[in-house]
C-alpha cells in the first residue's frame, strides 16, 4: 500500500518559515514527478509547486520566489521550504504523487 505523508506544519508568525516534509512509502518516488497543493478555507484545492523527475521546478505565481520544492530519492521524500509566509499562505498543505494524495498538514500563518 502506498502512503504520503506529510509533516512540519503549525503556526508561524508573518514573515516566518517552515519547511514541510513528504515521506512516501510503498513505492519509490524515483519515476514520478511531485507536487504540493494547498486548499485555504472556503476555496478550492490550488497546485503551489512541482518537481520533475530530472528536477526541474515550476511554482504558482503566489509564491515564486518564496517557496522551494526539493527530492530526495534516496530518502523517498519531497520537501517545501516555504519562507517571507503571509496570512494568504494558510491552508491545508498536501503532497501529491500520480493520483495518490497524502492527509494534509496544516500551516496558520498568523500574529
Amino acid at each position: 500500500q502506498v502512503q504520503l505523508v506529510e509533516s512540519g506544519g503549525g503556526l508561524v508568525q508573518p514573515g516566518g518559515s517552515l519547511r514541510l516534509s513528504c515521506a512516501v512509502s510503498g513505492r519509490s518516488i524515483n519515476r514520478y514527478n511531485l507536487y504540493w497543493y494547498r486548499q485555504a478555507p472556503e476555496k478550492q484545492r490550488e497546485w503551489v509547486a512541482e518537481i520533475s523527475v530530472s528536477g526541474t521546478t515550476n511554482y504558482a505565481d503566489s509564491v515564486k520566489d518564496r517557496f522551494i520544492i526539493s527530492r530526495d530519492n534516496t530518502k523517498n521524500a519531497m520537501y517545501l521550504q516555504m519562507n517571507s509566509l503571509q496570512p494568504d499562505d494558510t491552508a491545508v498543505y498536501y503532497c501529491k504523487m500520480s493520483v495518490l494524495w497524502g492527509q494534509g498538514t496544516q500551516v496558520t500563518v498568523s500574529s
